[in-house]
């Protein structure tokens, strides 16, 4: 008895020794990501905002640093140069891929325009889609998505390809304002948001947004590095499924979501919200990241029009579901 009580002390210093040692021992370093944004102030693409400001991406161990670019364009040079993991942007962008951009698409995450509309002036005698039969459109540029809308406008109306004139006025918010009060254009293709903040300050109104008249066509879409693929699909896997948490969380905070696009956008609280709405009506998001054949079918005719590509790719090497959460 009297041995082994000698011996307790040594056992109680070892094992707070060893406890402390456990305790210093550092913490599992998270992983970086580079996330490059098409678009800065885009309602889908924003959810990487969201999802990082309410620490959804560190839960799946990730830190991510969030890069805006002024189009897909320069997105994809980025990625080409390997300056990105992460491509947070539009469908359209599998042309890219389809050009030989390394990167695979991982995620349809939206699938419909309800963040894109049709605004008018304020004092357009327009009151719905129909009366822009025969009219000009203001877009960003020839062969841009806003242009292509514009004539899927006039196709679905069944006014043929001639029904409607884009008219190329530029993306930027001064750009759009400009055409509109100046009567350059009947009408045009902007961010919804962008027309709601008119409605509050009327000096314009949203006549529509684009889910009345175009369906599923991924309007958003995440890539995936083919360098971060091969170096590690884990990595891949953690961020698809903090995007999917991140667009759950969306779905059950706005008061959350709308701040955190506001700061973003700039634009009050009252307009995100509004714009909200329309993106949950419209539903916007796809909760599980898969693709959708009809989205897929109608991006690959967009190519054609858009002349992105001369002939139709084979979607199905454009794409992957293997990073999705297991079932």
């Amino acid at each position: 008895m009297a041995r082994g009580r000698k011996h307790q002390p040594l056992q109680g210093a070892f094992a707070a020794a060893l406890a402390g040692a456990v305790l210093a021992l550092p913490a599992s370093a998270a992983t970086t990501l580079t996330v490059g944004k098409s678009v800065a102030t885009s309602d889908p693409i924003m959810a990487v905002n969201v999802g990082a400001e309410a620490g959804l991406f560190k839960q799946r161990g990730l830190d991510l640093k969030i890069v805006d670019f002024a189009g897909g364009s320069k997105m994809a040079q980025a990625m080409a140069a390997g300056s990105i993991d992460i491509a947070d942007g539009a469908g359209t962008e599998m042309a890219l891929e389809a050009k030989g951009v390394p990167m695979m698409a991982v995620c349809e995450s939206s699938a419909t325009f309800p963040f894109l509309s049709l605004g008018v002036s304020g004092d357009s005698p327009a009151k719905s889609l129909k009366d822009l039969k025969g009219g000009k459109i203001g877009v960003s540029s020839p062969g841009s998505l806003s242009d292509w809308l514009a004539h899927e406008l006039s196709r679905k109306e069944g006014w043929g390809e001639d029904g409607v004139t884009s008219v190329a006025i530029g993306g930027g918010t001064e750009s759009v304002l400009a055409g509109l009060r100046g009567h350059l254009v009947d009408a045009a293709v902007a961010g919804t948001s962008l027309f709601l903040d008119m409605e509050q300050n009327k000096t314009g109104r949203l006549l529509a947004p684009v889910t009345d008249f175009e369906g599923p066509a991924a309007s958003g879409m995440i890539f995936a590095s083919n360098r971060l693929i091969a170096s590690d699909p884990d990595a891949v896997r953690a961020f698809v499924a903090g995007w999917i948490d991140s667009v759950a969380y969306i779905f059950a905070h706005k008061a959350e979501t709308v701040r955190i696009e506001s700061a973003v956008t700039g634009l009050p609280e009252s307009v995100m919200a509004k714009a909200y709405d329309i993106d949950m009506a419209g539903h916007l998001f796809v909760r599980d990241c898969k693709f959708d054949a009809e989205s897929l079918s109608t991006l690959q005719r967009s190519f054609i029009d858009l002349k992105l590509l001369s002939a139709p790719p084979d979607m199905s090497k454009l794409y992957t579901e293997a990073y999705l959460p297991k079932s």
